[in-house]
């Protein structure tokens, strides 16, 4: 979960008497569905009243619940930088920062950028290059600070140049030219990657993730391989991630409050269509079952209906 303490604090004194009561009964009652149901009915320009408000009830018990409170009460961007100060420089969480980065767009990017500096006082590239390291590093900030674009268009001669150029980088010689993967993958629009590996399955019978597994590890096939599957399909790709979250022994709530928050203005509908597609189970019965109290009844709210 992400501590209290990466939440900036208003400079506006929280002193919303009938609010803060309100919200304290509700609590001390334990009407969580009523209180979530008020949540998100607020206008976004008075989430900052809820902010200061909900801070006032940060104890044990409730404190899973409003770590995804709190962070939803964000927008989109702000939620982002937030999970993002704290994986980089407090859990050292690399992989999750590498999953909030790569499968973002680069409108989407730009902006976090901005608000990044604006929330912590620093640049999200310093802490990125202080943290990360070698081609993991490399891929991330050439991610961040480089225009793509982000239409539909594809140069199918282009795409197809691609996919050799990357064969030869890769499979085709003894050892990777890492320099080579960065330049493409952070370079080229996402429906541009896509028709890359198209043409790469074409070419060498299997896909560019394939190739990726096989020629790189570690944080950096990470990027490499949330930027190809984001660049075909977010939807499955977050689909996916879910699932792993949820599979097996134990629940990675981190990863499963992260996907579904970060998601929940964006396409959680389309992800919750590929999760039943996939694992004909519904999101909502898999999120039902392995959380409990506030924390699951938050959840499902953001969810919405079952389809």
């Amino acid at each position: 979960m992400y501590p209290l303490f990466l939440f900036p604090q208003e400079t506006t004194p929280c002193n919303f008497t009938v609010l803060s009561r309100a919200l304290g009964v509700i609590l001390v009652l334990s009407s969580i569905y009523l209180l979530i149901e008020m949540l998100l009915s607020v206008p976004t320009s008075n989430k900052n009243i809820v902010q200061c408000t909900l801070r006032t009830f940060s104890n044990d018990y409730l404190r899973s619940f409003l770590n995804a409170v709190l962070l939803w009460m964000h927008d989109p961007a702000g939620r982002d930088a937030i999970i993002l100060k704290q994986t980089l420089t407090v859990a050292k969480n690399l992989e999750a920062a590498t999953e909030v980065i790569c499968s973002r767009t680069p409108s989407q990017l730009q902006y976090l950028r901005q608000i990044y500096h604006t929330k912590f006082g620093i640049y999200l590239d310093h802490d990125i290059e202080r943290n990360a390291s070698g081609d993991h590093k490399k891929i991330l900030l050439a991610y961040v600070s480089t225009p793509r674009h982000e239409g539909p268009e594809v140069n199918r001669e282009m795409a197809e140049n691609d996919a050799m150029v990357l064969y030869k980088a890769g499979e085709k010689k003894l050892g990777t030219d890492e320099k080579t993967f960065v330049q493409i993958f952070s370079q080229r629009s996402a429906a541009q990657l896509a028709a890359i590996n198209h043409f790469y399955h074409g070419k060498y019978g299997h896909s560019l993730k394939k190739a990726i597994k096989n020629e790189t590890s570690g944080n950096f096939a990470h990027a490499l391989l949330t930027i190809v599957q984001c660049a075909e399909s977010p939807a499955k790709y977050f689909a996916k991630v879910l699932r792993k979250a949820m599979k097996g022994l134990g629940t990675d709530d981190t990863k499963l409050l992260r996907v579904i928050v970060t998601r929940s203005e964006i396409d959680l509908h389309y992800i919750k269509a590929e999760y039943l597609k996939k694992y004909k189970k519904t999101l909502n019965d898999a999120v039902h079952s392995e959380t409990s109290g506030h924390y699951r009844a938050f959840l499902l709210s953001l969810l919405g209906p079952k389809q």
